[in-house]
């Protein structure tokens, strides 16, 4: 039996980066002494007072199907949501719920690319985005980051990656790996490509709220901008709901409506309760973003204390999120054979940055989503792969 073409472009290198977690996963079902630091899901539970919200409404027969777009109270708290987070002046009507901000992006991709479209996005990116953009039938145009090692965007390159075929740039801020936020020189300077070639944008901002050090800044409110940017955003990582799969799509009220009608066909409406538990989210229980961040932060930090000057990897101490790279080129090993030696012989889990694309080549992504007593275990355990390495490195493979 023959499938549909666009299944062969729903595979690549994105999905086979999670083999090592997979194992590791598996791993830690059998009661194997492994810590995983490979993917970004918050060890700690979804505050109270949401979990609460949603099995009161659950108690109370929140059962059945809901508006397609999303409840109007939610709808309105997520864009209050997005005015407090530096972004336009909305309404409700700019906004449609959906689940997770992967399938609020997958969405957009689906009411705004065209087959042969080019789709700009600065690399690194999120494994997901590729395979996004070709299942709409576009091609996604990389553009590597500065070659200074600080993972910041080359605004000269995403200039003269313009094409009469582009019809978008995508944009992660702050990023997934690095955990680079975008400031407003470089958002002003995108808007700008954006604007004068007549492109959308979609933004990614799922980590806006886990910015250690300064605000968020969106593109979507530089002048202009409103009516051609797509932004998508979750709970996921700031209130720890990642299984609740809440997430929405903020943009023109005609691009809602688009997405409206897809999600009629592929969605059919969010559960009630997990919106009211979203709504409790981003009003009365809304100070737990805070606390998060402060956890977060607390961890990065401990990270960086714990691998910084380690021989032969480079820790790049990341602005925002849950992530922190590291570069490994010094060992002289790959980022793959580096990763999966230390997982075969310390039982950490990692993942190979070249993933997320070239930019990241030669290093590892670790999340630091664990308790600080196991973060501290697993740079311990890394520290000492590193320094037992010497001259042995070649001799690690993936194949070993």
């Amino acid at each position: 039996m023959r499938f549909a073409e666009r299944v062969d472009r729903l595979s690549g290198d994105g999905p086979a980066a999670w083999a090592i977690h997979s194992e590791a996963v598996r791993a830690r079902a059998r009661g194997e002494d492994v810590i995983v630091m490979s993917v970004g899901d918050p060890d700690f539970a979804t505050p109270d007072r949401v979990t609460e919200a949603g099995v009161r409404a659950l108690r109370q027969g929140d059962t059945h199907y809901t508006e397609i777009k999303g409840r109007p109270a939610l709808r309105s708290a997520i864009a209050a949501e997005t005015m407090r987070n530096g972004g336009p002046q909305v309404t409700a009507d700019n906004v449609i719920v959906m689940a997770g901000a992967q399938n609020a992006l997958f969405a957009a991709a689906m009411c705004l690319f065209s087959p042969g479209d080019e789709v700009i996005a600065l690399d690194p990116m999120y494994v997901t985005y590729e395979a996004t953009v070709a299942a709409a039938g576009a091609k996604l145009v990389r553009v590597p980051a500065r070659a200074d090692g600080t993972f910041r965007p080359d605004l000269a390159a995403l200039e003269a990656a313009v094409t009469p075929r582009s019809r978008a740039i995508l944009i992660a801020t702050p990023n997934n790996p690095s955990g680079v936020a975008l400031d407003q020189a470089e958002i002003e300077a995108i808007a700008e490509v954006a604007r004068r070639h007549d492109l959308w944008v979609v933004s990614d901002e799922v980590y806006a709220e886990l910015i250690f050090d300064g605000g968020h800044r969106s593109i979507a409110a530089l002048p202009g901008m409103a009516g051609r940017t797509a932004t998508v955003s979750s709970l996921s990582k700031s209130q720890a709901m990642t299984g609740w799969r809440a997430g929405w799509l903020v943009g023109p009220t005609e691009l809602v409506s688009h997405v409206e009608n897809l999600s009629l066909c592929m969605l059919y409406g969010s559960p009630g309760f997990v919106q009211e538990a979203a709504v409790m989210a981003l009003t009365e229980a809304r100070d737990e973003m805070g606390r998060m961040r402060e956890i977060y932060r607390r961890r990065r930090d401990l990270v960086l204390e714990g691998l910084t000057g380690v021989p032969g990897i480079r820790t790049v101490a990341p602005q925002a999120g849950m992530f922190l790279l590291l570069d490994v080129r010094e060992t002289g090993m790959s980022a793959l054979d580096f990763a999966w030696a230390l997982y075969r012989e310390t039982g950490v889990s990692v993942l190979d940055g070249a993933a997320f694309g070239t930019s990241t080549s030669g290093h590892v992504r670790l999340s630091y989503t664990l308790g600080e007593d196991r973060l501290r275990e697993g740079c311990a355990r890394i520290r000492s792969f590193a320094e037992s390495l010497g001259h042995n490195a070649a001799t690690r493979t993936a194949g070993a």
